[in-house]
């Protein structure tokens, strides 16, 4: 290899892996910027209709599992974690522990989604879904309206997330991330993060705000 010969993981339109490490994050950043303004405009007509629809929307959180709810958001802080700490071996290059934090990752991202299934199966058998012979009134169906919106464009996101990990998968175990190139990681790592924080904000949001306490046993 001759001296001027670029690192292997260099694409050709920068000058050094520095220049590209700047350049990902600064694109990540934009990404999460706009994926903010999405989920902003849920959360604000979410908002909106809550003030204007108290009651039903109260209902509405009733009919929801608080204990399914919080199960989730222990799995996805939990997730948060074992990414955080990819990220950390990756910085290393530390590959076996990489692959085994984001294979962990992998597994809560999963149970995240098979514990929504169970709740959104639940929802169908009781007539609570939209446009399926829904069992209630107009006003508690734009709550369920704003929910399957809200909580199934986060489970996209989750979706979504996984197809990435399985993609790096493969290239962590050729051993393509070093200590001196780990921005890939260290980006998804950004995007698995926001996607948690989007649930921390919809757990109270749906789950806990203005629902009835729950009984003196």
């Amino acid at each position: 290899m001759s001296s001027n010969a670029q690192p292997v993981a260099l694409n050709h339109q920068f000058e050094d892996l520095q220049q590209q490490y700047e350049a990902a994050n600064m694109g990540m950043w934009a990404f999460i910027a706009q994926e903010i303004m999405f989920f902003g405009g849920l959360f604000a007509g979410y908002t909106v209709y809550r003030f204007k629809y108290l009651g039903a929307f109260i209902e509405g959180s009733n009919h929801l599992p608080i204990e399914l709810g919080a199960l989730n958001t222990a799995v996805l802080i939990a997730s948060s974690f074992t990414m955080a700490m990819a990220v950390r071996a990756a910085q290393q290059g530390a590959k076996n522990p990489l692959l085994r934090w984001i294979l962990a990752t992998m597994v809560l991202g999963t149970t995240f989604l098979v514990i929504k299934a169970f709740e959104y199966a639940d929802k169908y058998h009781h007539g609570l879904l939209p446009g399926f012979s829904f069992d209630g009134s107009g006003q508690l169906k734009i709550f369920f309206s704003f929910y399957f919106a809200m909580t199934g464009m986060h489970a996209l996101h989750m979706i979504i997330g996984l197809g990435l990990i399985v993609w790096l998968i493969p290239k962590i175990r050729r051993g393509t991330y070093t200590s001196e190139y780990f921005s890939p990681i260290e980006n998804f790592g950004l995007y698995w993060h926001f996607v948690d924080i989007v649930w921390i904000f919809l757990f109270p949001l749906l789950y806990l705000i203005g629902r009835d306490p729950w009984p003196i046993m």
